[in-house]
């Protein structure tokens, strides 16, 4: 029997999500809650972009929604926002935080003799990613370089990627002793527009940061981000395989560099990863609602694939 799956939210993963499910052998659709007014009453199918009706209509009724027989929640909402969770059994993945770094450097991981350092990174222009929220108040692009936006608030770096760390630590089997932030910026040298918005000469349009593992007093498990809005921002920091990427490097027996490019609509790099965290999440359903209650870390589940995707 499929599973039975309540989608939350429309959004930029959200609409990818709610694709995901409907077309999903697996899974049924049997509410969807949305957040705008002018969303409220409308057909599924018509919200995510399908040329059909699907029967199922969008509402802001939380209460209603809860009180279905479902077995599920795929909740793709904007959580920077929304940090608190309720009392289920809850896997949190998608890219990243997600499968890039963590079961990927994990999997890499189980073909070494020894390790020294792990570092995990995306590297990624953002200009594509059309989300205002997230790149303007939150990262803080388009914003006078001495602004503080909400990522770069000292202990937020670490409440996100924290357990990426951790769960690297864990595969080791090793402690982290401290969790360390760093950041820098860098300005636009002349004006210009993404799609969504513009970004005036001299604001932030670059934006690379560490959250840092110490191990044994050195930082030995590291997640990096380079994010600009331009590729030729700031040329002297890492340079993505692609249009962009994620890559993990290991040092150690034997040393590793894994490069992970993703393609989506129209070969869009931020297309492909927002379809990629839709549907990590999606093809986890069924070994969420196996597993145990509370919160899951990536080993406490098992593998799993997209059984019945191939097209």
């Amino acid at each position: 029997m499929p599973h039975r799956v309540i989608q939350w939210s429309t959004g930029n993963v959200g609409r990818l999500a709610l694709r995901g499910i409907i077309n999903h052998p697996g899974l049924e659709l049997v509410g969807l809650w949305v957040h705008g007014q002018d969303k409220v009453g409308r057909d599924a199918g018509e919200l995510c972009g399908l040329d059909r009706r699907v029967g199922v209509t969008a509402t802001n009724d939380t209460a209603a929604l809860l009180a279905l027989d479902a077995d599920c929640v795929s909740y793709t909402a904007t959580a920077d926002l929304r940090p608190a969770e309720g009392k289920t059994s809850c896997f949190t993945s998608g890219i990243d935080p997600g499968f890039a770094n963590d079961a990927l450097p994990i999997l890499l991981l189980s073909a070494c003799e020894r390790v020294d350092s792990v570092r995990v990174m995306e590297i990624l222009d953002y200009a594509t990613y059309d989300q205002a929220t997230v790149l303007f108040d939150t990262m803080g692009f388009a914003q006078p370089l001495d602004h503080t936006p909400l990522l770069l608030i000292p202990g937020v770096l670490t409440l996100a990627w924290g357990p990426v760390i951790h769960a690297i630590a864990a595969a080791l089997g090793t402690d982290v002793e401290d969790i360390r932030e760093t950041y820098e910026k860098v300005p636009a040298d002349r004006a210009f527009t993404v799609p969504s918005g513009p970004v005036p000469a001299g604001t932030m349009a670059g934006l690379r940061f560490e959250v840092q593992g110490m191990v044994r007093g050195r930082p030995a498990i590291v997640l990096e981000h380079v994010t600009r809005l331009r590729p030729d921002i700031a040329p002297q920091w890492p340079q993505p395989a692609g249009a962009g990427c994620y890559r993990v490097v290991i040092e150690g027996m034997p040393s590793m560099i894994c490069d992970l490019q993703l393609r989506g609509a129209g070969g869009d790099h931020n297309n492909g990863g927002l379809v990629a965290t839709a549907m990590r999440i999606l093809n986890a359903i069924p070994a969420v609602c196996a597993a145990k209650p509370g919160l899951l870390a990536v080993q406490d589940l098992p593998l799993y694939g997209a059984p019945g995707l191939l097209a």
